[in-house]
């Protein structure tokens, strides 16, 4: 199975200007754990999760006064549509990161998250024979 069969393809974007309260909101509106950032001035794309949200509250960090871009990963391994889910789950398991995004022509396509590769795994995990433990 392909990365593009498994991807969502309703990204939620947001500006590096975005404080990480705007951007909790909008994750959770969207039932969503990550936004791409867009900063077409500075650092490209980027991908903010719920877990940078998280950190950053933990440390007693104002969600109101801190920005996306303060928190947002830049350094970001980005998947192909036509990536196998396997070579997705590889690159997520090696960096230690549970989102993709997945670029198409330079541009967000999609997002590829553990969440979705195991919907993908499960059902033909539910078809194999089972071996008694």
């Amino acid at each position: 199975m392909l990365v593009r069969d498994a991807m969502s393809t309703l990204v939620l974007t947001i500006g590096p200007a975005h404080t990480l309260r705007q951007a909790a909101a909008l994750m959770s509106a969207r039932r969503v754990g990550a936004a791409v950032v867009l900063d077409p001035d500075g650092t490209g794309i980027g991908i903010l999760t719920e877990r940078d949200v998280l950190n950053s509250v933990g440390l007693g960090q104002d969600p109101d006064a801190e920005r996306a871009h303060a928190h947002t990963t830049t350094d970001v391994v980005f998947a192909t549509p036509s990536w196998t889910v396997e070579k997705a789950a590889a690159a997520m398991a090696h960096g230690g990161f549970r989102h993709l995004i997945v670029l198409d022509r330079d541009e967000p396509a999609g997002i590829v998250s553990v969440r979705d590769i195991i919907r993908c795994w499960a059902p033909a995990r539910e078809r194999a024979p089972q071996v008694p433990a």
